[in-house]
């Protein structure tokens, strides 16, 4: 019998309401215990889920606790990373995983010395709706894929976060915050990422808080709020990302792939399932599904919201000795992608990637409903 990890989080912000309300439908892992520097938001999350709050040191010395969810926000993610690799814990970080490669490199090498894992959100692209697109892709349903596009594009996070700040600081912004779920689904779905190059903007200097206690604050804007970026990848494809909060509405679809017999069009990859549709070179489209688990809507009555996926993966890989999806090689190549862009912003250039990574393997139905309890 596969054992369970004992799993605590650090940062009780809005996101770890999710991990801690969706860790029930997964084998592998039971979320123990909460820390926040905010003891009273620890207790407020503990209270409210029935697990333990801790301080941040007491959830690092626990004994009970094998894995840490790393939920600070960006800027602190490499140094509480860090924490709970040396402290001989094995972490999964939200997304972005951390903000340059050198932080990604020095966590990797903390693990490898203490044989310990390093996973990181997003999960996303194990839902069932893109591993149904990796899975037409691998089968050649449209061909090798050439060159595809995506678009995330909104007004901005001001408009409906209480606390937008982060958004806007070093470390934020559309290609940091948004940018690892489609990075991540492109990387998975083609491979890694071999050059990359991008122009840069910001529409306003600063943000004017719509909502909450803060109505009406201004934040300054500290890093680009407009990329238009393009990716080359090792496989051949070439990519287009534009990424966006200065857009009040647009049509673009959200991701295509185009192939030499076709086109793929694929839902959010912010979310797990959705719509997937393929239209064979002068065909109609036609709309493709599965029967996979993390296909099927729990939320909101329409989307398919399977957060805790990739720890669950990440948790039974650990005690059945097999690779884990959400692992560092990938994360890290992410990162890499993500600072190049914005880099190429700055500099003008043409940038080569220095890491590689492989693609994860395949989440197919049965290996999905093997997460599940």
């Amino acid at each position: 019998m596969t054992k369970n990890l004992g799993v605590g989080i650090i940062g009780c912000g809005n996101i770890s309401a999710a991990y801690l309300q969706l860790a029930p439908m997964f084998k592998g892992y039971e979320i123990v215990a909460v820390a926040d520097i905010n003891m009273g938001n620890a207790n407020a999350r503990a209270a409210e889920f029935g697990v333990r709050a801790e301080t941040v040191e007491g959830l690092l010395a626990a004994d009970d606790i094998d894995l840490v969810i790393n939920l600070t926000i960006p800027a602190a993610h490499v140094e509480v990373s860090r924490a709970i690799l040396q402290a001989g814990k094995h972490v999964y970080s939200e997304k972005p995983f951390v903000l340059s490669l050198a932080e990604a490199q020095e966590l990797g090498d903390i693990a490898k010395v203490n044989d310990l894992r390093i996973g990181s959100a997003p999960d996303t692209f194990v839902g069932g709706s893109h591993q149904l697109a990796r899975t037409l892709i691998d089968e050649g349903t449209i061909g090798a894929v050439t060159s595809g596009a995506a678009v995330v594009m909104s007004s901005g996070m001001e408009d409906w976060h209480p606390n937008p700040d982060f958004f806007f600081q070093e470390g934020g912004g559309p290609i940091l915050d948004l940018g690892p779920y489609y990075i991540c689904n492109f990387v998975q779905l083609l491979g890694p990422v071999a050059k990359v190059t991008s122009f840069t903007g910001a529409a306003q200097t600063n943000r004017t808080i719509q909502n909450g206690p803060r109505l009406g604050e201004t934040v300054p804007v500290e890093t680009p709020t407009t990329i238009h970026s393009v990716l080359s990848f090792e496989s051949g494809a070439i990519i287009t990302l534009l990424a966006s909060w200065d857009v009040w509405a647009s049509n673009h679809p959200i991701m295509e792939l185009y192939g030499t017999e076709g086109t793929m069009n694929l839902p959010d990859p912010n979310f797990f399932g959705g719509t997937l549709t393929v239209t064979k070179r002068a065909g109609e489209p036609v709309e493709k599904n599965w029967d996979h688990p993390f296909s099927i809507p729990n939320f909101e009555e329409t989307r398919a919201n399977y957060r805790g996926a990739g720890l669950a993966d990440m948790a039974l890989a650990i005690s059945q000795g097999r690779p884990h999806r959400c692992n560092n090689e990938f994360a890290t190549h992410v990162v890499e992608v993500m600072t190049a862009i914005l880099e190429a912003g700055e500099t003008g250039t043409v940038l080569k990637m220095k890491t590689t990574c492989d693609r994860p393997e395949v989440l197919g139905p049965d290996a999905a409903r093997a997460l599940l309890a």
